[in-house]
């Protein structure tokens, strides 16, 4: 996959706080048009006992099986600190690599992380959504930002989450008798579309096949590092 360099990664605090502020005006909240005949999910995994990360990428060919058709990864080093509302700074380099290695360029994009439901609009989601030019969609496991009311305990069914009086998201009842996720719009994608891709793509867990599957695989992959 092609890419376009936005903005340097090597920033402090108060620069990429207003790289956000800025980039979140460039996106695009609309359907993708034509058919959807491949998604790829996206991870990132980190070593407990050094600043290792590891990211992954696995894409799919959505038939009634979803068939793994690609994966890639890459292991680097965190060059930013966690900081809440800015993890696309340290998350982002290194699956950017990953990306880099694929072939195939995937119609849609799931990553493990928030869309617009973050608190200047522009989550991992998004941000990874604008650079590489692709719809995307955020997919995270606990809230951010944001209000709604209790999804009912049937697979599917969805509560609008809210923000600043903004719709950023739905809370999704993925399966019966689990905790809910966090979807919301990264880049050229909406609400709608974003949660018919989520329930299109889950295989009986919590957590949509692409982005499960991209979390085994970095699992896999630090375990390796390791036992080397």
């Amino acid at each position: 996959m092609k890419f376009k360099q936005l903005h340097s990664w090597r920033v402090g605090y108060k620069k990429a706080v207003q790289i956000q502020e800025t980039l979140k005006n460039l996106l695009i909240f609309k359907k993708p048009p034509g058919e959807i005949n491949t998604v790829a999910g996206a991870d990132v995994s980190y070593d407990k006992h050094s600043d290792r990360f590891f990211a992954g990428v696995v894409v799919f060919k959505i038939n009634k099986h979803l068939e793994i058709i690609e994966e890639a990864t890459a292991v680097g080093k965190a060059r930013f600190p966690y900081i809440p509302g800015l993890l696309s700074f340290r998350e982002a380099p290194i699956l950017l690599r990953a990306f880099k290695k694929l072939r195939n360029n995937p119609d849609v994009i799931l990553f493990d992380g928030q869309g617009i439901a973050h608190p200047r609009f522009f989550g991992l989601a998004s941000h990874m959504g604008l650079i590489l030019g692709k719809p995307s969609i955020g997919c995270a496991k606990s809230r951010l930002v944001g209000e709604h009311n209790n999804a009912k305990n049937t697979t599917g069914a969805y509560s609008k989450l809210f923000y600043k009086n903004k719709v950023v998201g739905a809370v999704l009842r993925t399966k019966m008798n689990t905790n809910p996720i966090y979807v919301s719009p990264g880049h050229k994608t909406n609400l709608a579309f974003a949660i018919r891709i989520v329930l299109n793509t889950c295989r009986g867990y919590r957590i949509p096949e692409p982005i499960r599957q991209a979390h085994l695989l970095v699992n896999k992959l630090r375990e390796k590092t390791h036992s080397l």
